[in-house]
């Protein structure tokens, strides 16, 4: 508890001696990093034909992968027994936390990777969900939505044995971060992007343009699924220094986020390292912006209080570049 109450302490000095500007009212949501699908959409029908993914043995029809109750179980000899809760969930409000974050929690761009994560950050997270105190900039996107419904309908048992499962899990990165003039062309399919298939590209300007590297592993909800996040030329260098200095802007993440930017379980902070670079975006503005609030809420206000967008991007480019 000494040590606990130390690191704290430290990191909450070290976030106000950052000196602060207020946030631009202008500023607003950078739409590519929160994808939302257009009003047109509809998901193609399921034509009854059974899915397979490169090895292993079991298959799924597509109305069985889009049942939030299910989470497929594809390789079984990558991770533990699933709990139910997060193989199944609990009819009618608590969908299977394996449909959303996959079988062992690595999850794509639209949501978070849990392999890792601290047990009691799991559950913290949780609870500000169900108090409302973590919440989105853009409010009507599915998972943010269906995250907050879970929240409020889980029972503490079933959090925790989810919260344990996936804390066990070997934290790994799913994402390759590729600098780029260039990216390609995209649309919005279930709240991520994916690239369209003539292969077309096009200037990426200051953003990032996270893609799966095979749709259909992704659409399979197969966790070996892998994406490659194209980067504006020279962020992760950038990334770099306000990581390891804030170049005057913000506070080094390690200081609360610890050795390689791997975490603090003791203390129940998160590893930032490995993870996608578009939820990290999405997290930095949503704190600055005050739509995620919580407990520890308060120190990543401060530190992300001076940051701009590009800032935002360099940052995470570079996390999403680094081992877990």
């Amino acid at each position: 508890m000494k040590i606990r109450a130390l690191i704290s302490r430290w990191c909450l000095l070290a976030a106000l001696a950052v000196l602060s500007l207020p946030a631009s009212a202008q500023e607003t949501p950078p739409a590519w990093a929160y994808p939302v699908n257009p009003p047109d959409f509809k998901p193609p029908p399921d034509d009854g034909t059974v899915r397979r993914t490169p090895g292993s043995s079991a298959g799924y029809t597509l109305t069985q992968l889009r049942d939030r109750f299910l989470a497929p179980n594809w390789h079984p000899g990558d991770y533990p027994a699933m709990p139910d809760i997060v193989a199944q969930g609990r009819k009618p409000d608590v969908y299977a936390c394996g449909f959303c974050h996959r079988a062992d929690g690595p999850g794509g761009p639209e949501n978070a990777n849990l392999t890792g994560l601290p047990r009691g950050y799991i559950v913290q997270q949780m609870a500000d969900f169900k108090s409302g105190a973590r919440k989105s900039s853009v409010s009507n996107r599915d998972p943010m939505r269906f995250k907050e419904q879970l929240a409020k309908a889980i029972t503490d048992a079933e959090l925790e044995a989810a919260a344990a499962y996936f804390s066990r899990i070997k934290p790994r990165s799913n994402v390759r971060v590729v600098e780029s003039a260039t990216a390609p062309k995209s649309v919005v399919a279930a709240w991520y992007y994916v690239a369209l298939a003539s292969g077309e590209t096009e200037p990426i300007g200051q953003r990032i343009v996270e893609v799966p590297e095979t749709p259909d592993l992704f659409v399979n909800r197969d966790p070996r699924a892998r994406f490659v996040a194209y980067v504006p030329e020279g962020s992760i260098k950038r990334g770099q220094a306000l990581a390891a200095t804030g170049q005057g802007r913000t506070v080094a993440c390690g200081a609360c986020h610890g050795p390689g930017l791997r975490g603090l379980s003791v203390i129940n902070v998160p590893g930032i390292a490995g993870r996608s670079p578009s939820y990290t975006v999405r997290q930095l503005y949503d704190f600055k912006h005050k739509a995620r609030a919580g407990t520890g809420a308060s120190l990543m206000m401060s530190s992300v209080e001076r940051l701009t967008l590009d800032d935002m991007i360099a940052l995470a480019a570079f996390l999403g570049s680094q081992e877990p």
